[in-house]
């Protein structure tokens, strides 16, 4: 497949670092300044992301919510008007299609918002199950732009730019429409890296205009754009699954930590029978989080063994800056899994992997070693997500002082 640019390619390319393919075959940056100093500040201060590469599916007609019903795991009936709701889309066998995200309208007008990879599939798939149903299915991706401004203080900044819009009612998860520098937006509260954050869903012809809107105003509240390492290394820390190599056909809900929100009490939708004897019968494996005692992140598909056996005796190094010191050594036991995706968490400090593990290892506390170009890394199996686990920056309330300590 050749390669797709986003609205705002042409300022990518003058200003990146360089561009990498990323979902959906789309040439994004990989970073502006560096990975690390963009994560922090998204922490810290607001940063701004181009998630243009997402698709958006309009959904339409008196049949609209039976058939999102029908193909989400999730409760969408008791929905609201300017709600949002998350969801996967299961096939008969139970495994996943697409994470998405459902905007609700009113009772007979949605919006599916797709993965970036899977964009074209999952339209084709809700199109093709609409066919008997009351309800017209239109792609409308290449008419809208997705810059996303994310950070503690992103609210403030929003609150400057803002022609037209209520942020003080909009609640997590929820959304509106809204005018910036005469723009019309839908700006939704929600984000992908666990911060206060807002995604705007722009004319993609009016994307540079507000994207550098944006970028001028927001200097004061510290805004800087940020690439698709930094996206990774944040996601990760809030153990936030990616399609590709965490989510894909071959796994379902419950082995990548999604089971929450199936709702087995609706009586009909697609993969409710596999989904019922996977839960009964169990799962082998588990997407599961992995603190690396390494500076530097592995690769995904390394392997990940068991612990065979801790020897008693200490290796000695022969080379690099630790050469002539000793460590413990380690043979690798049985293979017990894949790596998925690893990163340097800069909030944390520390180096984390996910993997997909057999059940049988995936308690918190858990040794096990990863195989990384040719030597073994110990690693501990640590609960997830790594930062933040109460939630409590992504739901930060409306008179909270925004915490900017990372």
């Amino acid at each position: 497949m050749s390669e797709r640019r986003s609205p705002l390619y042409d300022y990518h390319l003058r200003h990146a670092g360089r561009l990498v393919k990323g979902g959906g075959e789309y040439l994004f940056p990989d970073s502006y300044t560096s990975p690390r100093e963009e994560h922090i500040n998204v922490r810290t201060n607001a940063g701004m992301q181009d998630l243009s590469s997402m698709g958006q599916v309009d959904i339409k007609g008196p049949g609209a919510e039976r058939l999102l019903n029908r193909l989400l795991v999730n409760e969408i009936r008791t929905m609201e008007p300017g709600q949002l709701r998350y969801s996967t889309m299961c096939n008969e066998d139970g495994g996943i299609v697409d994470d998405v995200t459902l905007y609700k309208f009113h009772d007979e007008h949605f919006m599916v918002v797709t993965s970036s990879g899977p964009r074209a599939q999952s339209f084709h798939w809700i199109r093709e199950h609409a066919r008997l149903a009351a309800a017209y299915v239109t792609d409308v991706s290449r008419g809208i732009a997705l810059p996303v401004v994310q950070g503690p203080r992103s609210r403030a900044l929003l609150e400057s730019v803002l022609d037209e819009g209520d942020l003080q009612a909009l609640r997590f998860f929820r959304f509106t429409a809204a005018r910036i520098n005469e723009i019309e937006v839908i700006l939704s509260r929600s984000g992908y890296t666990g911060e206060l954050g807002y995604e705007l869903y722009a004319p993609a012809d009016e994307a540079v205009t507000l994207w550098e809107h944006l970028l001028d105003r927001g200097q004061e509240f510290g805004i800087r754009p940020y690439g698709a390492t930094a996206m990774n290394s944040l996601r990760v820390e809030k153990a936030f699954p990616l399609y590709g190599k965490d989510i894909h056909p071959d796994v379902t809900p419950f082995h990548v930590g999604l089971d929450r929100w199936i709702r087995f009490d609706k009586r009909e939708f697609t993969g409710r029978d596999a989904l019922l004897q996977v839960q009964e019968m169990g799962i082998d494996q588990r997407w599961t989080g992995l603190m690396l005692e390494s500076k530097t992140p592995v690769n995904a598909d390394d392997p990940v063994y068991a612990v065979a056996d801790m020897l008693s005796f200490r290796a000695r190094r022969f080379s690099g800056p630790e050469a002539g010191e000793e460590e413990d050594a380690a043979v690798l036991g049985e293979e017990i899994g894949r790596v998925t995706v690893s990163v340097r968490g800069y909030s944390v400090n520390k180096t984390l992997a996910m993997a997909y593990l057999r059940t049988t290892h995936t308690w918190p506390g858990a040794k096990v070693l990863v195989a990384s170009a040719g030597r073994p890394i110990l690693a501990t199996v640590t609960a997830t997500p790594f930062f933040d686990a109460s939630g409590a920056r992504i739901r930060a309330k409306y008179d909270d002082p925004p915490d900017r300590r990372p």
